[in-house]
């Protein structure tokens, strides 16, 4: 194979500079007969106020920076373990101890794991599965902001991708809720040489993680396909698992204490791939063995 002039003041009118300029001799021959006994203790005074505001000024740009709020997960659950055995006999039923996690550099940052599943009906032909999971988390950066505000602008990113692969038809998309900060469900039909794939991808946002599911399913040699109401259900029932499984890892969903951080952005390695573009690779023959892989 698979989201956020100031004006400036009108200058004093003509006349008013005219008549304060008349006024100066005035005030000067006043201030003359007091200016001896007031004029030290005056200057102090304006010394200190000009000190605190300068103070005040050359502390305001450290606390702006110690604003930026930590990020709420620390790690990630191992990828391969996000979902129960139920979870994946629902989903790939013959396809339980084919997990293959992806490389990564740093795995509390990235991680991801797929399963493939190919029921062999004989003469009545076959039904083929394959799951992805991927999870990327965002730190805070002094620079760059919050990982809640990251992890965003890259969930609208994947949502949007999902949308966009070429030769999809039928393509649908919609928000789904209860699941995550926010989540979007992506849908639509693939044809390959092997058959027609029916391609679900959800992506969420926990706090400063994405996650990104990929599903899809084909009645090979002569099946039929399967739902594709049925595989959102499946998709989007097996995403709310994997929000669960990155809160559990985090000791049940508590904020992490490290600092912001400093550094840019997650590994630039073992980047989770684009979500939608399944392939599949599997004989027209009943007997033969079909596999999957997510295109990168």
């Amino acid at each position: 194979m698979h989201r956020p002039a100031q004006r400036v003041g009108r200058a004093p009118r003509l006349t008013r500079i005219l008549v304060s300029a008349a006024a100066v001799p005035v005030a000067l021959a006043a201030a003359g007969c007091s200016s001896d006994s007031g004029s030290g203790s005056g200057s102090s005074a304006d010394n200190a106020a000009q000190k605190g505001t300068a103070a005040t000024s050359s502390a305001s740009p450290s606390t702006s920076a110690d604003a930026v709020k930590p990020a709420a997960y620390a790690t990630l659950p191992a990828p391969c373990s996000v979902f129960s055995k139920k979870t994946l006999g629902e989903l790939v039923p013959k396809g339980l101890k084919s997990a293959k996690s992806g490389k990564s550099d740093d795995a509390k940052d990235r991680s991801s794991c797929s399963w493939n599943s190919l029921d062999n009906k004989g003469v009545k032909g076959s039904q083929f599965r394959w799951l992805n999971v991927s999870l990327l988390r965002f730190d805070s950066d002094a620079t760059r902001g919050e990982g809640n505000q990251l992890a965003q602008a890259y969930y609208d990113k994947q949502a949007k991708e999902a949308q966009t692969v070429t030769g999809a038809t039928g393509a649908r998309s919609e928000p789904v809720s209860g699941i995550g900060d926010a989540s979007t469900a992506v849908r639509y039909d693939l044809k390959k040489k092997e058959g027609s794939f029916k391609q679900q991808t959800v992506v969420t946002r926990v706090e400063n993680v994405v996650i990104t599911l990929d599903y899809n399913g084909a009645g090979l040699a002569g099946d039929k396909a399967p739902s594709a109401d049925d595989l959102t259900k499946a998709a989007e029932k097996a995403a709310k698992e994997a929000v669960a499984a990155v809160a559990s890892a985090n000791k049940d969903g508590s904020r992490a204490t490290t600092a912001p951080s400093k550094s840019a952005s997650p590994s630039k390695s073992a980047s989770p791939s684009k979500s939608a573009s399944p392939s599949a690779s599997a004989s027209s023959k009943p007997s033969a063995s079909a596999s999957a892989t997510k295109k990168n």
